[in-house]
C-alpha cells in the first residue's frame, strides 16, 4: 500500500513537473491550427509560411509574436507553421531552398511568392510584414528580407547543394 502511495506521487510530481495541463506552447499551437499549404495560398488571403523547429531558440523567441499576429489578422492573413523536422515538409523544404531558420515565405493574396526573410523578427517587423502583405504593398526594408526573382533559375550555373535547415545545431 504505501508503495502503492508512492508511486502515485511521483506520478503526480513528474505530471506536474512536466507541465501538467498548461496549454500548449505557441509554436506548437500555431502549428495544429494552421490551414494547409495548398489551402492558405489558393483561398485568397496573403500567407505568411514559417519554416521552424521546435528546439530553435530563435524560433521559441519569435512564437508569441507570431501568436498575436496569427490573431490580430485572422480572417485578412493565413498564417501556415511548417516543422522542418517533420518529413512531411520535405518536398517544401526543397521547394523554397530552406536552410537556416526561421525562414519566412510571403505570398501575396493570389497564391505568388513576393518575398523571404531569414532569420528571427520583432513583433514590429512581423507587424510590417504582415502589414505590407495585407495592403498589398512593398516589403519594407529589412535586413535579411528580400523580394522573390521571377526570373527562371534553370540556366543559372550548378551550384554546391546548400546546408539543411537541421545541419547547424
Amino acid at each position: 500500500m504505501l508503495l502503492a502511495a508512492l508511486a502515485a506521487l511521483l506520478a503526480v510530481a513528474l505530471f506536474a513537473l512536466r507541465g501538467g495541463l498548461q496549454p500548449a506552447a505557441p509554436l506548437e499551437k500555431l502549428a495544429r491550427q494552421s490551414l494547409d499549404l495548398p489551402v492558405a495560398l489558393a483561398n485568397g488571403r496573403p500567407t505568411l509560411v514559417e519554416f521552424y523547429a521546435d528546439w530553435c531558440e530563435a524560433c521559441q523567441a519569435m512564437a508569441p509574436a507570431m501568436e498575436a499576429i496569427e490573431q490580430e489578422h485572422r480572417g485578412a492573413l493565413d498564417v501556415v507553421l511548417l516543422n522542418v523536422d517533420n518529413p512531411r515538409w520535405q518536398p517544401e523544404l526543397d521547394r523554397f531552398e530552406v536552410n537556416g531558420i526561421p525562414q519566412l515565405e510571403l505570398f501575396s493574396a493570389d497564391g505568388h511568392p513576393v518575398g523571404r526573410s531569414l532569420g528571427a523578427r520583432s513583433r514590429p517587423e512581423l507587424e510590417a510584414l504582415s502589414g505590407a502583405l495585407i495592403a498589398a504593398a512593398p516589403l519594407p526594408r529589412l535586413a535579411g528580407v528580400g523580394t522573390v526573382s521571377s526570373l527562371s533559375q534553370a540556366g543559372a550555373a550548378a551550384t554546391a547543394p546548400l546546408a539543411g535547415p537541421r545541419s547547424h545545431g
